[in-house]
């Protein structure tokens, strides 16, 4: 499934915040409640995503109840034993109506503002069915755009045992689409990154 088909519909996507990991590497806190500059971190990836999107979504697996409280659909795994990233862009795409959907991490507080608007300008130029971003020589799979049409790629690489963001988006032919600013994509990993200052 290397190329998405010809005339695509073109309309903004549906955003996806992916805050249902576990946390292993801040003790098991959920990373997307954590404080970060004075308030959750999931509220500084909203204001970031809200104004490039139709909708958005949270993917969460904890502490639901915290998260409806921003307004937004929260959506629980139904794969057993969190599988990943993958389990929460399957729920995605299944939830929302817009063709296009973007997904990002809950631990990425400065997204570009233009993300969205780039990502699908490239994924509709190139054809693809799914995009994601490069910058300062690294690529940043955990953003990524997939067209509603990669749902059966999806499904079909969650079944033969994958869970890697990347060996999917190899299966179905991403864009890679170049950024400037690569601290825009730095994410909060540590304790430490918490307590760092921004960029």
């Amino acid at each position: 499934m290397n190329g998405a088909p010809e005339n695509l519909p073109i309309n903004r996507p549906a955003g996806l915040i992916l805050a249902g990991g576990r946390g292993r590497r801040v003790g098991g806190q959920d990373k997307g409640l954590m404080p970060y500059r004075g308030r959750p971190l999931v509220e500084w990836v909203l204001e970031r995503l809200a104004p490039q999107v139709e909708e958005i979504c949270i993917s969460a697996n904890r502490n639901l109840d915290a998260y409806r409280r921003y307004g937004c659909p929260v959506l629980p795994d139904t794969l057993p034993e969190y599988p990943g990233p993958l389990a929460g862009l399957r729920e995605g795409l299944a939830a929302v109506a817009a063709d296009w959907l973007l997904a990002v991490p809950c631990d990425v507080p400065h997204l570009p503002l233009d993300c969205a608007q780039r990502l699908l300008a490239a994924a509709m130029a190139q054809q693809r069915c799914a995009a994601y971003p490069r910058a300062g020589g690294a690529d940043h799979y955990a953003v990524l755009l997939l067209h509603k049409r990669c749902a059966g790629a999806l499904e079909a690489y969650l079944r033969d045992g994958g869970c890697s963001v990347h060996g999917f988006l190899g299966t179905v032919g991403a864009a890679a689409v170049e950024f400037e600013a690569a601290e825009n994509f730095a994410n909060l990993n540590t304790i430490g990154d918490f307590k760092a200052p921004s960029p």
